[in-house]
């Protein structure tokens, strides 16, 4: 099936395909979230610290970073489809593997390799839509891809919490590795090959890019900015489901709710195009920075449930409209190296993720839970004085 030389007759295929990048991008990187509804039910369930069991989180997102770096090449090298069919049967297969064990060290391992398998997808996925689809459609499918991305983030959270509660834990992944081998027969079915790409695609010819790229130094400063992303997101919402556990007493059925009203703010995401044309990159960037700051900073000093919930869905919203901005600037200041530029983003991103359930356990031990949230603030208002010093030609 040939999309090179598609007619207006054919742009239900196009749709179809965005749908289904679409579907893959929600479920996979789903997985990165699944661990946080059940850090307490590991900590309870493996006689251990909720330091110990943040790694289940920590260990997939480094993994997942590490994973980005490698798996764009390697699609250049043997083509997008295969290296994206690839990584969903390994992430199938280590999916019903991981809760046969009955160890965290064990559950920790095999997040690791659910990280690995799942980074087949992020890079590859853009890329894949730049080979594919002429022009006029790249950016609409490219949105949809991020805006999955970050709907994923709640919808993990949602599916793990609502699983979990039903049945055991174990359940959660064996629910997923189903989705998983669905998604996979998805991906073998009706997603047409590209061609494998003869180039330069070595170790060394990619690491000599990325440090090049290092020695930009707005790339560095929007690198900054990245890092806090996706770690001040993870940290807000492990703190904010202990929050609601211990000083409101609420149900695991309530915190859910509390879960599902955040897409509200995920909505925003698919705007992001939108609002740069209207207003500017540079714009949009901070003003979504200001929002996700007041958002963290209000419910720190504000102990209202009902008000809690009203910012949360800020917070999240200001999160979603910076990651695609992040990633269109950083496709200008990347210049020709813009793909290596967006998988280097992709990276530093999902560092920021593995470290943020370690971030919101040691904010927990060191300060009360407003206090937790004002630091949240603090450090995405450091990102918000940095968005400052760029300077975007």
């Amino acid at each position: 099936m040939d999309f090179s030389n598609e007619n207006s007759n054919s742009q239900p295929k196009y749709s179809l395909l965005t749908a289904i990048l679409f579907w893959c991008g929600l479920v996979i990187v789903a997985s990165n979230y699944l661990t946080i509804p059940l850090m307490s039910i590991f900590s309870e369930d493996f006689h251990t610290s909720m330091a110990n069991t943040a790694w289940t989180g920590s260990a997939f997102s480094l993994c997942y970073a590490i994973g980005c770096l490698f798996t764009g090449p390697l699609s250049d090298r043997y083509g997008r489809k295969q290296v994206m069919l690839t990584g969903l049967v390994i992430l199938t297969m280590v999916t019903f593997i991981l809760p046969i064990f009955s160890s965290l060290a064990w559950v920790i391992a095999w997040r690791s390799f659910q990280g690995f398998a799942a980074a087949s997808f992020a890079p590859v996925a853009i890329a894949y839509v730049v080979d594919k689809f002429p022009l006029e459609k790249r950016v609409t499918a490219i949105g949809f891809i991020s805006s999955s991305f970050l709907i994923s983030a709640i919808v993990g959270q949602i599916f793990s919490s609502y699983i979990s509660e039903q049945f055991k834990w174990q359940s959660v992944f064996y629910y997923f590795g189903g989705i998983y081998f669905l998604t996979a027969v998805l991906v073998l079915i009706l997603l047409p090959k590209t061609a494998a790409r003869q180039e330069n695609t070595n170790l060394k010819f990619m690491f000599t890019q990325f440090f090049r790229l290092l020695t930009d130094k707005r790339l560095v400063q929007v690198y900054s900015i990245a890092v806090t992303l996706l770690l001040t997101f993870v940290a807000f919402y492990t703190i904010l489901g202990e929050y609601l556990t211990n000083e409101f007493g609420m149900s695991a059925d309530g915190i859910l709710y509390i879960r599902i009203i955040g897409i509200i703010g995920m909505l925003f995401a698919p705007f992001a195009g939108k609002l740069t044309s209207q207003f500017g990159l540079m714009a949009v960037l901070r003003a979504a920075l200001i929002i996700a700051v007041l958002g963290s900073l209000i419910i720190g000093i504000n102990s209202n449930s009902v008000f809690l919930v009203f910012m949360s869905i800020i917070f999240v919203a200001g999160i979603a409209l910076t990651v695609p901005t992040l990633i269109s600037l950083i496709g200008q200041l990347g210049g020709k190296n813009h793909g290596a530029a967006v998988s280097l983003y992709t990276f530093i991103l999902f560092v920021g993720a593995s470290l943020g359930p370690m971030i919101a356990v040691l904010l927990l031990q060191v300060a009360n839970y407003g206090m937790a949230f004002v630091c949240l603030a603090i450090l995405l208002g450091i990102s918000l004085i940095i968005s400052f010093c760029i300077k975007n030609d």
